[in-house]
């Protein structure tokens, strides 16, 4: 059995507030909490405020996410929302509230509607599948387009023009974006934890 240190509780631990975001001090894998899994229209997203996992919403059309999809623990977005994370070459369903460890392999800095919403890229730390890929650029051309095209078309039928993919960047700005996000958690979400 799994074992994160923690006392044993009638309350399930919230994952979001316990994990750190790096798993360690090269600053390379970080810990993911699984929201939902690729080929899915239904966006399940995490009760910050429990730990979670709620029906956000159903897709407003068939376009369906190209990756698996989650937070980063300890993290803040400008969005009001943990730091997101697309996992990349998932070959098996990962268990939604489950968590991962991921590699870091590049950021996409995204606009949805005027607020920043950018998704850290990565893939699972332990799929020798994905020993090869080691920056965003390996996953080519066809992988930038789709997921481009993804984003910048998933609301379409709700509010159209509105969401705008501002570039791929590589693990450096990855780390900054990450680590940026880790300074906001602390400033405007480690006062509120009640222990």
């Amino acid at each position: 059995m799994a074992n994160l240190n923690q006392p044993p509780s009638r309350v399930t631990p919230n994952l979001l507030h316990i994990l750190n975001a790096f798993t360690d001090s090269s600053n390379t894998i970080i810990n993911s909490i699984v929201e939902l899994n690729s080929n899915t229209i239904n966006k399940y997203e995490l009760i910050t405020e429990t730990g979670h996992l709620k029906l956000d919403r159903v897709g407003y059309s068939s376009l369906a996410y190209p990756f698996a999809y989650g937070c980063i623990p300890r993290t803040w977005d400008e969005d009001g929302d943990p730091l997101d994370v697309e996992i990349v070459g998932v070959t098996e369903p990962l268990i939604p509230g489950s968590i991962v460890e991921a590699r870091i392999i590049g950021v996409m800095k995204f606009d949805d509607g005027g607020e920043v919403d950018d998704k850290v890229i990565a893939v699972l730390a332990d799929d020798k599948r994905m020993d090869h890929i080691s920056s965003y650029e390996d996953l080519g051309d066809h992988w930038l387009k789709e997921t481009k095209y993804y984003w910048e078309h998933y609301k379409d039928l709700k509010k159209p023009g509105t969401c705008t993919v501002n570039g791929f960047f590589g693990i450096e700005e990855a780390v900054k974006v990450i680590k940026d996000c880790e300074e906001r958690y602390k400033k405007e979400i480690d006062p509120k934890l009640v222990n």
